[in-house]
């Protein structure tokens, strides 16, 4: 039988990724995010909160210097100029904050309810001033209410550098609090590599007692975040993650199917670095007994734009349980080459069966997650971790 693997079409799933494509779309993530209108939603917040709140003034003085700041820097500024409208004393602008947040997000979701960006400069403005010691206590207070509104994953990691035994005595008490916001903050936000956030200076395996609680969560908001945290690892401490997750299997406090899936998740780069421990944990033996052939491209040169197209036959001499995968060797600007690994196809193969995989393999003109440049290249096959046949081809503009 033939397998006739389409193009994968990319899917905005989260704020890293929808960054990464908005070079030559006409679409502003900064301006979708933070605008005139956004503001006026904080705004209306506090003046509920404080009727002599100057909502008028406040979003003149945040918008007017909108047009010269990239996303990150707005949250700054926001803050900034919080700091002129709201109260001096902490105590009384941590009242004035929370009385100035809407309702929590609606907790009859499970998943994909990150909340309100125009809320993201509150948790500058409390880790500016709450993480002292006098202030602590409130700060994690109220850090606890707005991430029932927009997640404080980026806030609460000041609070854990610089009190960290405080800190994550709260976090463990989040992970079983009853809103799954609260709880999925004591994963997401100790997350070692957390995309477009500094890092923690505490050790890595801190946080394994948090997640051991939080594996068992019935809401998949939670199981990705503490999945991610683990590919966060995985690429540091890879023995931990498998340790981890061995474990995990054995105690049995989530569901099978949602453990599985967790498990596919978290080892997704140890996978594609062909991690032995990581493919035997999800099935797949090291050395299937297969015989891999007739793997054909359609073209030697392929121009940026073209569409690179192979197949191969893969024969099964005993029941197999396969994943497979192709490498390509980018060319680098400095001439030398990059492996760079692609999903392809999961096989159940009975002994004696014989399947053959198509794919076609597109060369984007203006790929905005990677430059092309011209040289040779190399496609690898690789099918359970290990490699197996190569073709080369020349990509060229």
């Amino acid at each position: 039988m033939a397998i006739k693997i389409s193009p994968i079409t990319s899917q905005i799933g989260s704020l890293h990724s929808m960054a990464r494509n908005t070079n030559g779309s006409g679409f502003s993530l900064k301006d979708e995010l933070f605008n005139k209108a956004k503001v006026e939603k904080l705004a209306a917040g506090f003046v509920v909160a404080d009727t002599n709140f100057d909502a008028k003034q406040f979003v003149k003085d945040v918008v007017r210097k909108f047009p010269e700041l990239e996303l990150k820097a707005r949250i700054g500024h926001i803050a900034d100029v919080l700091e002129k409208y709201l109260d001096s004393d902490f105590e009384v602008a941590a009242k004035q904050i929370v009385a100035a947040l809407p309702q929590p997000l609606d907790p009859t979701k499970t998943d994909d309810d990150f909340g309100d960006f125009i809320y993201a400069p509150l948790g500058e403005y409390l880790r500016r001033h709450g993480c002292t010691k006098k202030y602590l206590k409130l700060a994690l207070q109220t850090l606890q209410e707005i991430t029932q509104r927009f997640s404080m994953e980026d806030a609460i990691r000041f609070f854990i550098n610089d009190f960290p035994d405080e800190t994550f005595k709260q976090l463990a008490q989040w992970s079983t609090d009853e809103n799954y916001h609260v709880r999925r903050l004591a994963s997401e936000g100790t997350r070692p590599l957390l995309p477009w956030s500094g890092r923690l200076t505490t050790t890595i395996d801190r946080p394994i007692a948090i997640l051991d609680t939080l594996h068992g969560d019935p809401t998949r908001y939670v199981t990705r975040s503490v999945a991610n945290h683990l590919n966060d690892i995985a690429k540091i401490e890879p023995d931990l993650v498998i340790k981890t997750l061995k474990r995990w299997h054995k105690v049995s406090q989530q569901d099978a199917t949602e453990l599985a899936w967790m498990t596919k998740h978290a080892l997704r780069t140890l996978v594609k670095q062909g991690n032995a421990d990581a493919l035997a944990l999800l099935g797949y033996k090291p050395n299937p007994k297969i015989v891999v052939k007739n793997l054909s491209i359609d073209r030697k040169v392929v121009q940026v734009g073209e569409v690179l197209e192979f197949s191969f036959d893969i024969t099964a001499q005993a029941d197999e349980s396969l994943l497979v995968d192709y490498v390509i060797d980018f060319v680098k600007a400095n001439g030398q080459t990059k492996p760079k690994v692609h999903k392809l196809k999961t096989l159940q193969l009975a002994a004696g069966e014989t399947v053959k995989i198509e794919k076609r393999h597109p060369f984007k003109t203006g790929a905005t997650t990677l430059t092309y440049y011209d040289g040779n290249h190399r496609l690898t096959l690789q099918i359970n971790g290990r490699a197996y046949d190569s073709v080369d081809f020349r990509l060229t503009h």
